[in-house]
C-alpha cells in the first residue's frame, strides 16, 4: 500500500510538472513576461488551445496537486489541514476565478470546453480537442481500449479567435 501512494505522490507531482510545459511553464511563471520586457517587445496575443492533457481534464495541474497531496504515505494532522485547506482553496479559485477569467477572455469556445471536459477527474474512454483552425470543440469515444475512435459531436464556437 505504501509503494503505491509513493507511486500516486510522485504521478501527480509528473503531472504539475508536465502540465506547466504544455501550457508555457516559463510564461506560467512570468519569466517570459519579464524577458520580453527587457528587451522591449510586446506578449503576442495567444489563441485557445488544448495540448494533451488540457483534453482530458481542463486544470491537470489542479488534478496533479491533488493527487501528490492527498496520496502522501505519511499523513500526519498537519498534513491534513494543509490538503483540506489548499482542496478548499483550489476549489474556489478554479471555479471563482480562473474560469471567469477564461470566459471572458475566450467567450463561448471556453463555454463549450467547459461544458465538455471535466474540471479534475477524468473520464475514462474519452479525449476532447479544440481544433484551432475552425474553433471545432470534437468529443472523441472509444469503445474499448485499442477500439476504433468516432466523433460524437462537433460544435463551432462563433467569435473567437483561435
Amino acid at each position: 500500500m505504501r509503494g503505491l501512494l509513493w507511486g500516486i505522490f510522485a504521478l501527480g507531482w509528473t503531472i504539475v510538472l508536465l502540465s506547466t510545459f504544455m501550457i508555457g511553464h516559463f510564461e506560467l511563471f512570468g519569466l517570459r513576461q519579464v524577458w520580453l520586457n527587457l528587451r522591449g517587445r510586446m506578449r503576442p496575443e495567444e489563441g485557445f488551445r488544448t495540448p494533451w492533457l488540457y483534453r482530458i481534464v481542463r486544470h491537470p495541474i489542479m488534478l496533479g496537486f491533488f493527487l501528490a497531496f492527498w496520496s502522501t504515505p505519511d499523513m500526519t494532522a498537519g498534513h491534513l489541514l494543509f490538503t483540506l485547506a489548499t482542496t478548499g482553496y483550489i476549489v474556489i479559485a478554479v471555479f471563482l476565478l480562473e474560469e471567469r477569467d477564461l470566459i471572458t477572455t475566450f467567450g463561448d469556445r471556453y463555454r463549450e470546453y467547459r461544458r465538455r471536459v471535466p474540471a479534475f477527474v477524468p473520464v475514462p474512454g474519452r479525449s476532447w480537442s479544440v481544433d484551432s483552425p475552425s474553433g471545432a470543440v470534437t468529443a472523441r469515444e472509444t469503445s474499448a481500449p485499442g477500439g476504433s475512435a468516432r466523433d460524437s459531436r462537433s460544435t463551432t464556437a462563433a467569435g473567437v479567435q483561435p
